[in-house]
């Protein structure tokens, strides 16, 4: 495990202050980076890709605040997984910020998410962003018809047998779109998991339908 150095960096985006989490791994050289989206609860990986010899910024899609109420994460986060413009604004502000730091390599970024910020990548890409790879957890979603032409990247989506949020027809909706496009796709279905099943359990309620998967979590 490599030394890394990590802060916070604020920006604004979607009318709001964001606290987003930089990671920067050891040494003073560019590296390659990964602007990492958090699921709506806003757990941040940003200081193990670092470790890994990533530049890495966890971006923010709350404004700065823990929303740990259920009902107040999905206040937050239904009304822009229907807005792909938001998305696009949410991620365009972070990837300005990552861009700038003098330790990324512009031209080699990446996108990772989960949940939401999973949703917030894929709409990066379809938005003609140059991104080197596509990443996300628990988030298959579709975007506008023919939009998704514009990715020329790979893209690996990964989502749980038993999620009720992305089930069966939603993943092959996903994967019709992927294929119509010629994207350069893969999914992986974890058996038995369901939603949110890469984020260990917390000690306040959560929605319905979300369980920890350990195994699965680490070998998505």
């Amino acid at each position: 495990m490599t030394a890394i150095t990590a802060r916070t960096v604020e920006y604004s985006a979607d009318g709001l202050t964001m606290i987003g989490h930089l990671a920067l791994p050891a040494g003073v050289d560019r590296r390659p980076a990964v602007l990492l989206g958090p699921e709506g609860m806003g757990l941040s990986r940003a200081n193990a890709l670092a470790e890994l010899g990533y530049v890495a910024l966890a971006f923010d899609l709350r404004g700065g605040r823990y929303l740990g109420d259920p009902e107040e994460m999905l206040a937050r986060c239904l009304p822009l997984l229907s807005d792909p413009d938001r998305m696009r604004g949410i991620g365009h502000a972070a990837l300005d910020v990552l861009r700038t730091e003098s330790r990324a390599e512009p031209d080699q970024i990446a996108a990772i998410g989960y949940g939401t910020g999973g949703a917030v990548g894929l709409e990066l890409g379809r938005g003609g962003v140059n991104l080197r790879a596509i990443g996300t957890v628990n988030a298959t979603t579709t975007g506008r018809p023919g939009e998704a032409a514009r990715i020329r990247c790979p893209v690996w989506a990964g989502v749980g047998s038993e999620d009720p949020i992305m089930p069966p027809a939603q993943r092959n909706a996903f994967t019709a779109e992927m294929q119509a496009a010629g994207v350069d796709w893969r999914l992986a279905v974890y058996g038995g998991a369901l939603h949110a099943f890469h984020h260990p359990p917390v000690d306040h309620p959560t929605v319905p339908d979300v369980g920890y998967h350990p195994q699965h979590a680490q070998r998505a």
